[in-house]
C-alpha cells in the first residue's frame, strides 16, 4: 500500500511543526537563566531578532501563496509569539547599551526592513513573481536563522564552554531542517526545501 504524495508531505510538515515548536522552545533555559540572574550576561539578541523576522517572512509567503500553507502559518505564528516574548525578556534585563542596540536592530530589520519588503513586493510584483520574490527573501533569511547561532561559535571557542550554544538547539535545528526539506521537496516548493 503506497502512501499518497500529499499525505507524505503533510506528515513531514506536521513533524516539521512539532520539531520547530521544540526549536522555538530550546532557548527557554537561556531565558530562565537571564530571568534568574536579572542579566543578559554574554547572550546576544541577534538570533532571536532574525528568527522573528524569518517567521514574519514565512507567514507573509504563506498568506500570498495560500495553497497548502496552513502548516507554515501555524508554526510561524507561534514563532512570532515566542520570539517576541524572548526579545521582551532580553530587553528588560539587558544593559542600557545592549538594550539600545537591540531596539535599533529590531526597528531596522523587523519594522522598517519588513515594511519596505512588504511594500516593494506588493507594489512592484504580481502573481507568481510576487511569490517568487517573497520565497527568495524568505529562503535567504531562513538560512540566516540557521547560521545565526554560528556567530556564537567564537565565544564557545574562546571560553571553551558550550554554555552560550545549547546542544538542544543545534540538535533540533538539524532535525528541523531535514523535516522541512522533505516537506518542501514533496510539495515541489523549493523555497522551503532549499532553506
Amino acid at each position: 500500500m503506497a502512501i499518497h504524495h500529499q499525505t507524505l508531505a503533510f506528515i513531514f510538515g506536521l513533524l516539521g511543526n512539532i520539531i520547530s515548536f521544540m526549536v522555538f522552545l530550546a532557548p527557554l533555559p537561556t531565558f530562565y537563566k537571564i530571568y534568574k540572574k536579572k542579566s543578559t550576561e554574554g547572550f546576544q539578541s541577534l538570533p532571536y531578532i532574525v528568527a522573528l523576522f524569518s517567521s514574519m517572512l514565512w507567514i507573509y509567503y504563506a498568506l500570498v501563496k495560500r495553497e497548502g500553507t496552513l502548516l507554515l502559518i501555524t508554526i510561524n505564528s507561534f514563532g512570532c509569539l515566542i520570539e517576541t516574548i524572548y526579545l521582551a525578556i532580553f530587553l528588560v534585563y539587558a544593559a542600557n547599551k545592549t538594550r539600545l542596540s537591540t531596539i535599533k536592530i529590531i526597528l531596522f530589520l523587523n519594522v522598517f526592513g519588513f515594511g519596505a519588503m512588504l511594500l516593494l513586493t506588493l507594489f512592484l510584483t504580481k502573481g507568481s513573481k510576487r511569490i517568487s520574490a517573497i520565497g527568495w527573501i524568505s529562503l535567504v533569511f531562513n538560512i540566516s536563522v540557521f547560521a545565526a547561532p554560528l556567530g556564537i561559535m567564537k565565544r564557545v571557542i574562546m571560553t571553551k564552554s558550550v554554555e552560550f550554544m545549547p546542544l538542544s538547539l543545534s540538535f533540533f535545528l538539524t532535525l528541523n531542517a531535514i523535516m522541512w526539506f522533505f516537506y518542501g521537496l514533496l510539495l515541489n516548493d523549493y523555497y522551503i526545501a532549499v532553506s
